[in-house]
């Protein structure tokens, strides 16, 4: 691992328009105590002295200190500055930060006074969270966890953020890799020791324990909540052409995301618009009318809206209330694949110019938004069953199913091998893959994948 201190923003880059009221510098590594002294005693670095200057405060006790250029002398800002002692840091190493004042010339003025230290350099991205990981101060889930908080754009993507940072997952997966290496174990030894008087019955424990592993990992891999979370519940609004599906669209958009027309089949292709409904990360896409038509464009429009449909974790059926719409009902339910009469929902439109009379339906009128908070809340519960916490923790990454995948399968082939060293074998390459996801088995050109995606600073 590099041992350069660094250095890094930890707060928004101020700007003309949003200078922000703080600007939090942090410095990470050996001679992080160095930078503290010789940036907060006026012509310190000139005169060269330690860290065991008796200027260096107490560990975690904030002071306030003036902000020099250390070649110049010159005062820079007055300011928070924090001593923290190794190994009781968030990166395991000697650190301080720096609390200044908010403006743009502030912190540009505060950075390259730290670049003149000379023995400091520029964090890369994620480069703070992978000194922790390194120092164990955290586990690659968590990490992850970090980047997932920072990245979370509603209240149930923190929620799962924070679940994931506290270990949650990491918990799971060591649980599942201890119980791999004790089955390893047994299997090592009656290879090694044949002749030695082992316990009755380990070849039967053994193939137990893990073709319940086995089922478990499956039972997770199925478990697509994480995924939905992180990447949004997929809605498709489908119907027959003008019901009011691209005028359900943009109010629930709050905008004009989709061109309303009388004129039947306007909308040809899927229109995506993310949303946040009650803390639910929401992808909702409009699709084109269903009907029967000689248009190649529209029947090709008509076959993205079956599709998305299909693939859709939830749809909602929107009918025009002036037409047949219960004999629509009927036909389009039963046509439209995987539709859940528990969860789907019906959207009786244009609820303003005829009665809707059914049980189970949402009368809605786009025009005026009578009905929307019915809806709304229809969404939400159905978006709520659909994300149901469950007692495990839900598979988030696309790495950890890989890894999963390639886990589950080693045991497959453990369980059906013909001899008990190529089973051995196989638990062998199982467990490493588990012990890739938690960062128990070290590569590293994952981790640079990993933290090169977290912003600097981090």
């Amino acid at each position: 691992m590099d041992a350069a201190t660094i250095y890094a923003l930890g707060t928004p880059a101020p700007s003309r328009a949003a200078p922000g009221a703080l600007s939090v510098i942090r410095i990470s590594g050996p001679r992080a105590p160095d930078a503290f002294v010789f940036l907060t005693e006026a012509k310190a670095f000139e005169r060269g002295h330690s860290a065991r200057d008796p200027s260096l405060p107490e560990t975690r006790r904030m002071v306030l200190r003036t902000i020099y250029d250390p070649l110049t002398g010159e005062a820079i800002d007055r300011g928070i500055a924090v001593y923290f002692e190794a190994p009781h840091t968030e990166t395991g190493e000697m650190m301080v930060e720096l609390h200044l004042h908010g403006g743009r010339a502030v912190a540009t003025a505060a950075l390259a006074a730290i670049a003149k230290l000379g023995f400091c350099r520029l964090a890369e991205p994620g480069e703070f969270t992978r000194r922790a990981f390194e120092h164990g101060k955290l586990g690659l889930t968590e990490a992850e966890g970090i980047a997932d908080l920072v990245a979370a754009e509603t209240d149930q993507q923190r929620r799962l953020a924070m679940r994931q940072m506290g270990g949650a997952l990491h918990r799971l997966y060591e649980d599942w890799r201890t119980v791999g290496l004790r089955a390893l174990a047994h299997l090592e030894a009656a290879i090694d020791f044949p002749d030695e008087d082992l316990p009755d019955g380990i070849g039967a424990e053994v193939q137990t324990a893990i073709a319940k592993l086995r089922a478990e990992i499956a039972t997770h891999l199925d478990d697509k909540r994480g995924e939905r979370l992180r990447d949004g519940v997929h809605i498709a609004i489908v119907g027959p052409p003008n019901a009011g599906k691209s005028s359900l669209l943009n109010l629930l958009a709050r905008r004009d995301a989709a061109i309303v027309s009388e004129t039947a089949g306007t909308t040809r292709d899927v229109i995506e618009v993310h949303l946040d409904l009650g803390g639910w990360p929401v992808v909702l896409a409009d699709t084109a009318g269903l009907r029967e038509s000689a248009d190649a464009i529209e029947q090709e429009g008509v076959r993205r809206a079956r599709q998305r449909a299909a693939e859709a974790d939830l749809r909602l059926l929107v009918l025009d209330a002036a037409g047949d719409w219960k004999k629509e009902m009927q036909a389009l339910t039963a046509a439209t694949e995987r539709w859940d009469a528990a969860r789907d929902i019906v959207v009786v439109n244009k609820s303003d110019l005829a009665a809707v009379d059914g049980s189970g339906v949402v009368a809605l009128s786009a025009a005026t938004g009578a009905g929307l908070p019915d809806l709304l809340q229809r969404i939400e519960r159905a978006t709520g069953l659909l994300m149901e916490e469950g007692a495990a923790p839900p598979l988030t990454r696309a790495r950890h199913r890989e890894a999963l995948v390639e886990a589950q399968a080693a045991i497959g082939r453990a369980l059906a091998a013909p001899e008990i060293a190529l089973a051995a074998e196989d638990l062998r390459l199982a467990m490493r893959a588990l012990g890739r996801i938690t960062g128990a088995v070290r590569i590293d050109e994952l981790l640079d994948v990993i933290f090169r995606d977290f912003c600097i600073g981090k």
